[in-house]
């Protein structure tokens, strides 16, 4: 179907919709609900499970491969930046403004209105397409939580502000909480086991340490000290200093891999992952999707930043209209026509893709 064919201004105001209505991560039961609506009035099959919406056409042919469409519909809370009111969409010179328009309301809104329009197309595969929540925070209430409920999934397409690029290799996360432990005394005196300078110590370690394995998309994998504390009082050395590492992971290293190598370098801190399952992902550049995007034009590279990706169990890219740095910025906006591609771009691709048999 046509673009044409359907009033595209139905979108807009869907996404205007959900901009007025606070969607923070584990509190979208708004949002959920207007989707939930929107989805069953166009004569979907919708089922809900916590936050997320899920909806397959009438004509959903078991045989047929599953493509799943899927973006978020949560947001991060407003930072102190702005200067309009987040939850007031308002179309300035063609940008719209709010909270969650660009990050990742056009994607979202763009992957649902080409499983809208394709419904009543007759594809080689079926079409099935996820509101998720919990993506902001990657909570275990979002995409994950679902998966059980989904048909087998041949290929996953994840809707993010990529600025319509493909995103064929995404780096994965740890989050390391680290611990060194010392003797604590009087800020006056000689210490010979300080817990603060020990960290500092293997803070610097990790400054000057490089993991071997570089990669082409994800370049190389990074380890970062984004947190420290210790201590209460100025006269007081304490007796243990914690600090977080931040690591992303290129697609050569399994998160267990790195953290098996941090452990060989910090060998005075005690250190506990968070989680593992947080993986890099990338997916074949042969892959007949991939393969087809290059066909149509679209550029691959591979993304930093994390995604429900991370949780696909199944080969999937990263896709969808808007700027990743738009994301999370005060007075977020996206253009209009950049959802209006969007949607085309997922339609262009969608109707001529063909699954290897």
């Amino acid at each position: 179907m046509s673009l044409k064919q359907k009033d595209i201004n139905v979108y807009f105001d869907l996404l205007e919709q959900l901009i007025r209505i606070p969607s923070f991560s584990k509190e979208e039961d708004g949002t959920a609900e207007v989707l939930d609506v929107f989805l069953r009035d166009a004569g979907h099959i919708v089922s809900r499970c916590h936050n997320n919406i899920i909806a397959r056409a009438v004509k959903f042919d078991p045989n047929k491969p599953a493509v799943l469409l899927c973006s978020h519909h949560d947001t991060v809370k407003p930072n102190q930046g702005y200067t309009r009111d987040p939850f007031v969409p308002k179309v300035i010179d063609g940008k719209l403004f709010g909270l969650g328009s660009n990050d990742a309301g056009g994607p979202l809104i763009a992957l649902l209105a080409a499983f809208d329009l394709l419904s009543d197309e007759s594809l080689p595969v079926n079409l099935v397409y996820v509101a998720a929540g919990e993506e902001e925070i990657t909570g275990a209430g979002g995409l994950s939580s679902v998966l059980d409920e989904l048909p087998e999934i041949h290929l996953g397409i994840i809707g993010e502000p990529t600025g319509l690029k493909l995103a064929i290799a995404e780096k994965g996360l740890i989050v390391v909480d680290a611990l060194t432990k010392g003797v604590a005394g009087h800020a006056a005196h000689h210490l010979d086991r300080h817990a603060i300078q020990i960290a500092a110590a293997e803070i610097l370690k990790l400054r000057d340490f490089s993991f071997g394995k570089s990669s082409t998309l994800l370049g190389t994998t990074k380890a970062t000290v984004s947190q420290i504390h210790a201590g209460e009082q100025h006269n007081q050395v304490p007796s243990e200093c914690h600090y977080v590492i931040d690591v992303r992971v290129n697609e050569r290293y399994s998160n267990e891999e790195v953290f098996k190598i941090l452990k060989s370098v910090l060998t005075d801190s005690e250190l506990k992952p968070r989680s593992f399952r947080l993986q890099s992902s990338a997916i074949p550049v042969d892959h007949p999707f991939v393969q087809l995007a290059l066909q149509q034009g679209l550029q691959t590279y591979g993304s930093p930043t994390l995604s429900d990706q991370a949780v696909c169990p199944f080969p999937s890219v990263k896709l969808g209209p808007g700027d990743s740095s738009r994301s999370h910025m005060a007075d977020e906006f996206i253009y209009l026509r950049e959802i209006e591609e969007g949607i085309k771009t997922y339609l262009s691709l969608l109707t001529a893709y063909r699954p290897a048999s």
